[in-house]
């Protein structure tokens, strides 16, 4: 168990511990049968396998089957400055690889958010990737390693036409993905769970905590739609399998937050 893996969030740490910080913090939770670890051996053995699925236009899901942890997969973003993997699984195998390899490779790795940290390492050693995640998570990196780069301020862009933004909404370091020139020019937004794409893939909502049903702060909300301003995206895409808002994706966000504010704000009813 040199690199446990907990099996509720899926997040692989870089030495044997007790608990998982990330799921004792309230916007996670510890698996009702109490904390319960894993390992990358225990799961290939089990019958986990990678999946890969076209998702858009030079966009391709990476995932697994059976699926673990929380079943989110990751996106592989194909352009002519290199291939970025958008988010992070837990799974990987020799397979897996060689079929991303297939695919032109990986030149650098974002991931939104804690929750989807899985095993970001042993994906950045097996491509040689440099892994981008925000300053203000830095104390959720499980297993740290110096493929891991830290970056500060508000966008950071990492290969030509592809940014960063620290949308710093679920987590301080919550960041999301432009692509510039997805969607023949009209531009894309990955977003993870930050912006999450709901069953009613016409709109995203904002949560502090998913599981537990805790809501953003409209403020925290607010300041992320300001970075996206000067952005142009049509289409979004969320964390899971086909959930895509794949049209008008930009006005998408604005409504959503325009619903959200008023339910979340309507304070003037009876009493």
């Amino acid at each position: 168990m040199r690199h446990p893996i907990c099996v509720t969030c899926g997040v692989q740490y870089g030495e044997p511990r007790e608990d998982c910080p990330i799921c004792l913090d309230e916007r996670q939770y510890v698996g009702w049968d109490g904390q319960r670890w894993t390992t990358l051996e225990e799961l290939r053995a089990a019958g986990h396998r990678g999946r890969i699925a076209e998702e858009g236009e030079g966009v391709i899901g990476v995932g697994a089957e059976p699926p673990t942890a929380i079943g989110q997969r990751a996106l592989l973003v194909r352009t002519p400055s290199g291939n970025v993997l958008w988010d992070m699984i837990t799974h990987i195998d020799d397979d897996l690889v060689r079929q991303v390899r297939e695919l032109g490779g990986i030149s650098a790795i974002a991931i939104s958010h804690p929750h989807y940290y899985g095993t970001m390492i042993e994906w950045a050693h097996a491509f040689d990737a440099p892994v981008h995640i925000h300053e203000a998570d830095r104390q959720w990196v499980a297993r740290p390693d110096d493929a891991v780069r830290y970056w500060s301020g508000d966008t950071l862009e990492i290969a030509d036409g592809l940014t960063l933004i620290n949308a710093g909404v679920h987590f301080a370091g919550g960041q999301v993905m432009h692509w510039r020139d997805g969607e023949d020019g009209e531009g894309a937004l990955f977003s993870g769970d930050i912006l999450q794409v709901v069953q009613d893939r016409r709109w995203v909502s904002f949560m502090w905590s998913y599981p537990n049903f805790i809501p953003e702060r409209p403020r925290t909300i607010r300041r992320a739609l300001r970075l996206l301003e000067p952005y142009h995206f049509g289409r979004v895409y969320g964390a899971w399998w086909k959930r895509i808002v794949y049209t008008d994706g930009k006005a998408a966000v604005q409504r959503s937050y325009d619903r959200y504010l008023d339910f979340a704000l309507d304070d003037g009813g009876p009493g």
